[in-house]
């Protein structure tokens, strides 16, 4: 006997849920990223919120557990063993445990019980109260991620979620234009934001907004590819015909507003984020083409004009030749040994942590801790403190240990071959574009990555969880057994 499916007419509460849900992520970059406790409180209070509202609905039997959570049951198994890792770094445990499974840790916590006169149980966190914080960040992750495969639930409200996004990253971008053009300097959330230099939008580092856009943009992107279609062109005058109409189509306002938003991720100067668009953009696009059994010409021709057009035609208008001019100059002065010192030293930070990871190598540090562990290993090179390793994989290794890396790392990995499974086996334009858009999210965050610390962004973190959520309502959302 087939499951019953349910509409959202007959539960105007989940649809509240459902918009309630695109606020709360359309709300988190606007103070600084959210990278701040009194700004990140409340995002983990709108999530616990909405999930405890969603719980309550489904026990008075109004809304239905999603297909896409269904069959992603092994996956949040395995986000919260996660959670579980997580939560281990906070369980005071004797003195002596601590002693055997993290030897450092247990040196650190000796040292500052020797000075405090306190002495008695400890846990495997060098900092137990930072990492508390850092479980809570990570739980509202990972119910974010389970709120999207719950909510976003159909096709329309696909569509909608993702139009929603990109509309809202295309408005970050005007301003974001517009203050940088005009040299607009303020103070926003109490932080001095001069967006003169490069444009910020609402962010005190432009690399993070830099990485918003790059996973706004892989959606916009899919919901692109989503609408194309092969045409016939007859005669000159169907030619006529078809162009006004795609002049006049939501397509090309939506091809319209990804131009503005390349626009300002060029105008952010931001060497990586700009290179991981264009790589993640190329790479995606050639997975999609090979994966895809029902790729269209309008796809490969899309994929073509958006490097085209974006790189050679917007770009130069907006920049884009300063950002390889910095780029290069950068490759130059390493190669000469003056690289300059905010590139050389974010390097340099991530290279003292792997020494850093070899004192905690199976638990880490701490979720949250490496601004308390870091300045001992540290060189006398290394003049500015670092609160982040400026490379996530290594901040994430040195605070939950390759244990920890090795966990997220397998969720990533799994998220990403579901998207490309989809891509191969979906028959759904709007299903292969969200698989789409989950490849090239993913890849464009993890090049991202590898020299800044995106994840440990709120705003973007939660971005990202919606990135993998993509992937897996791809795979599975109305899914019937004719293979749609």
């Amino acid at each position: 006997m087939s499951r019953r499916r349910f509409t959202s007419r007959q539960f105007p509460f989940e649809t509240a849920l459902f918009w309630c849900w695109i606020a709360l992520l359309i709300w988190a970059p606007i103070p600084l990223g959210s990278n701040r406790p009194w700004f990140w409180g409340p995002l983990e209070a709108g999530v616990f919120v909405l999930m405890a509202l969603w719980l309550v609905l489904y026990v008075l039997g109004r809304v239905q557990i999603s297909d896409a959570v269904r069959s992603a049951k092994w996956f949040i198994m395995a986000l919260a063993a996660w959670l579980v890792w997580q939560a281990l770094f906070i369980v005071p445990v004797p003195a002596e445990w601590v002693a055997v499974l993290s030897p450092m840790a247990h040196r650190m916590q000796t040292a500052a019980q020797t000075i405090t006169g306190r002495a008695g149980s400890m846990t495997l966190s060098v900092d137990m109260a930072t990492s508390q914080a850092s479980f809570l960040l990570g739980l509202t992750y990972v119910l974010a991620f389970i709120l999207t495969l719950l909510l976003v639930n159909s096709r329309e409200r696909v569509k909608a979620f993702g139009f929603a996004l990109v509309f809202w990253a295309f408005l970050l971008s005007i301003y974001a234009i517009l203050a940088h053009l005009t040299g607009f300097h303020h103070i926003w959330f109490g932080y001095d934001l001069p967006h003169a230099p490069h444009a910020l939008a609402t962010y005190p580092n432009r690399n993070h907004f830099a990485g918003l856009l790059e996973m706004s943009l892989a959606i916009g992107i899919g919901l692109l590819i989503a609408g194309l279609r092969d045409v016939t062109i007859k005669n000159w005058k169907d030619f006529v015909k078809r162009t006004m109409e795609w002049i006049l189509s939501p397509k090309m306002r939506l091809r319209l507003m990804l131009c503005v938003m390349v626009i300002a991720l060029v105008s952010t100067r931001s060497r990586m984020g700009n290179t991981a668009f264009f790589a993640s953009l190329a790479i995606a696009g050639i997975i999609g083409i090979a994966l895809s059994r029902h790729a269209t010409r309008a796809t490969v021709i899309l994929l073509v004009s958006l490097i085209a057009i974006d790189v050679f035609i917007v770009g130069s208008w907006f920049g884009v030749e300063k950002l390889a001019n910095r780029i290069e100059q950068t490759t130059m002065l390493k190669t000469e040994g003056k690289a300059e010192e905010s590139v050389e030293q974010r390097q340099e930070a991530a290279m003292y942590g792997l020494d850093l990871i070899k004192d905690y190598p199976v638990f880490g540090s701490g979720p949250g801790t490496w601004y308390v562990a870091y300045p001992k290993y540290r060189g006398p090179d290394i003049v500015k403190f670092f609160d982040y390793a400026h490379n996530d994989f290594v901040q994430f290794a040195a605070e939950s240990g390759l244990v920890g890396l090795g966990i997220l790392g397998g969720l990533v990995v799994w998220t990403f071959v579901v998207a490309a499974v989809a891509q191969y086996q979906r028959r759904d334009p709007l299903m292969r574009g969200m698989a789409f858009a989950s490849i090239m999210g993913i890849l464009a965050l993890m090049i991202h990555s590898s020299v800044d610390f995106n994840l440990q962004i709120p705003a973007n973190a939660l971005l990202f969880m919606v990135i993998l959520a993509l992937g897996w309502i791809a795979r599975h959302c109305e899914r019937r057994s004719t293979g749609v």
